[in-house]
């Protein structure tokens, strides 16, 4: 068997209790549709030219979500896992809209985001393959909400590291990377 790469449940609790959610997320009509592509649509951010949606991370071990961008709206709620994969939809000066894996989320200050790639295991445990093929040598297990670093990824795989351990696994089992992207 291989070696489990353990999600604490306790930062799971804490994630799970540092989010409030809010009935009304509501920013100025005019202002939200100035910020993001038509619904459905993938578009260019109008501050940094990068893709909408787009994946990003958290830098830090806690990052407040706003209701609308800037530091006067109400925090809905906050981030508390470094490293933490936050799909970015719309973009206002500074800000940046993140979700995360549960839809949760809001404004955030550009400076608490990276561009590099992470993903979480969505799937109730994934297995760590030497190679990108299902009939492969399972060298790993990682359980669900476990926040691995993308690699590489290619059609139906991706290339992760988590704890010192690297492995392909199939996308289907992350949140944080599009079923149709390629990372190289």
């Amino acid at each position: 068997m291989g070696r489990m790469i353990a999600a604490l449940a306790v930062v799971l609790a804490l994630v799970a209790g540092a989010k409030t959610q809010a009935q009304d997320m509501a920013v100025e009509p005019s202002v939200e549709a100035a910020m993001a592509p038509p619904p459905g649509m993938p578009g260019m951010g109008p501050v940094t030219n990068l893709p909408l949606p787009r994946y990003v991370s958290l830098k830090t071990s806690e990052g407040n979500a706003r209701r609308g961008p800037g530091l006067t709206h109400r925090i809905d709620w906050v981030f508390t896992r470094a490293g933490m994969p936050l799909r970015v939809t719309a973009e206002y000066e500074h800000w940046r809209r993140v979700e995360d894996f549960e839809g949760a989320g809001g404004w955030v200050h550009y400076s608490l985001l990276s561009g590099v790639r992470s993903a979480m295991v969505v799937a109730e445990m994934a297995d760590l393959h030497e190679d990108p093929a299902s009939g492969s040598p399972v060298n790993v297990h990682a359980e669900r909400g476990v926040i691995v670093r993308l690699l590489q990824c290619i059609t139906d795989w991706c290339r992760i590291g988590a704890g010192g351990e690297r492995g392909w696994v199939i996308k289907t089992a992350l949140w944080g990377v599009d079923p149709d992207e390629v990372l190289e």
